[in-house]
């Protein structure tokens, strides 16, 4: 099981109140956990990888065990402590302008 907390915003638009738990099919990679994502909540596709490309939007940025995940391959495994549940993958909105 694996735990996500997304953006107030998101969770106003899949209509959820707090972290998510999601099961994904094979090894836990951020691919294979926006797949559950947007199979779970189908409001929600496009809004954190492009729908054609399956890239990372610009202001979307992944973090988990203190560890800045956005620039990573999305292929590559989650942290362990991610991926059997004991910590969530945060969805972060970054901010532009000062």
């Amino acid at each position: 099981m694996i735990r996500v907390r997304l953006p107030t915003p998101l969770r106003t638009l899949a209509r959820i109140g707090g972290e998510i738990q999601l099961e994904v099919d094979g090894e836990p990679t951020l691919a294979a956990v926006l797949t559950a994502l947007e199979a779970e909540y189908p409001m929600l596709r496009g809004t954190l990888r492009d729908q054609a490309t399956s890239q990372r939007r610009p202001f979307i940025r992944f973090f988990a065990c203190g560890r800045d995940l956005s620039h990573e391959s999305s292929v590559a495994p989650l942290p362990p402590a991610v991926a059997n549940g004991g910590e969530p993958l945060l969805v972060i909105g970054a901010m532009a302008g000062g």
